[in-house]
């Protein structure tokens, strides 16, 4: 049964820009709440708070906030707040949408970069990675996460492919993955599903930053059977579509929103 979601709430980690950004404009469009949590310097910043205030002039709330999505601070800081935003009920709508890691291979390159450090991937699958899993404790711990839920994560083909200078990232979506099948079955008892959202070749800034990522672009925009790349407004409407159940039953999948792309590439 399809069901409204004026009035409800709506949780995105990388609500500045890309992907998180445009799903927070489809789920306002839809009269759903919208709590932001980004990380970005002054101008970004900025430009974080300028777009609240613009969701809020569609008539419903929009609150963001700059944080670290990996650090446990942050999450001691704004689970009491999510609490009180929502009158207790929690975000119907989880979505975690984070692009911030190293791009490098694993190895030393000829002629090219070291390789990865333990630092950096460590930092990379735990913020892109392991942070879905620790929200996701703490919102239910703190009985935020209500029957009735959706909890989505953007992957990538990424998470099963090999692409140059993504390997930190290709481990991280892996991992997202994996936790989305378990979270998948212990959220079931609950009524809460957990997917994972594969989107096609999306030119975001995230996107931009690939090594490489023009040859991609080309090669992805004349295959796909659409005739086109994906759009970031393709993925918020699946999103705001999947959200708009009472059904628990779909859940522990990776569900790709891409015109038919990784069909062809």
């Amino acid at each position: 049964m399809f069901v409204s979601l004026e009035g409800a709430w709506a949780l995105i980690f990388g609500v500045s820009s890309g992907i998180g950004k445009e799903t927070a404009r489809a789920l306002a469009d839809a009269g759903c709440n919208i709590i932001g949590v980004h990380f970005d310097l002054a101008e970004g910043q900025q430009q974080a708070e300028q777009y609240a205030k613009t969701l809020g002039e569609t008539g419903v709330e929009a609150h963001f906030f700059n944080r670290n999505v990996a650090a446990k601070q942050s999450r001691e800081e704004l689970i009491p707040v999510i609490g009180d935003l929502t009158s207790g009920t929690g975000p119907r709508v989880v979505l975690h949408s984070v692009a911030y890691g190293t791009l490098t291979s694993l190895l030393p390159a000829p002629g090219g970069g070291p390789g990865v450090t333990a630092k950096q991937l460590t930092m990379t699958v735990e913020v892109m990675g392991h942070s879905l899993a620790y929200w996701t404790q703490d919102l239910l711990k703190a009985l935020l996460l209500p029957r009735g839920a959706k909890v989505f994560a953007m992957t990538s083909v990424g998470g099963t492919r090999v692409l140059p200078g993504y390997a930190p990232v290709s481990a991280a979506k892996a991992v997202l993955e994996a936790h989305v099948r378990q979270l998948a079955v212990e959220l079931a008892p609950w009524g809460v599903a957990v997917n994972a959202i594969r989107a096609g070749t999306t030119i975001t800034p995230a996107l931009r930053k690939i090594p490489g990522s023009e040859k991609v672009i080309a090669h992805c925009r004349e295959v796909n059977p659409g005739g086109r790349l994906t759009l970031a407004e393709d993925v918020a409407d699946a999103i705001v579509t999947l959200s708009s159940t009472d059904s628990s039953w779909l859940t522990g999948n990776v569900i790709g929103v891409d015109g038919g792309e990784a069909l062809v590439v």
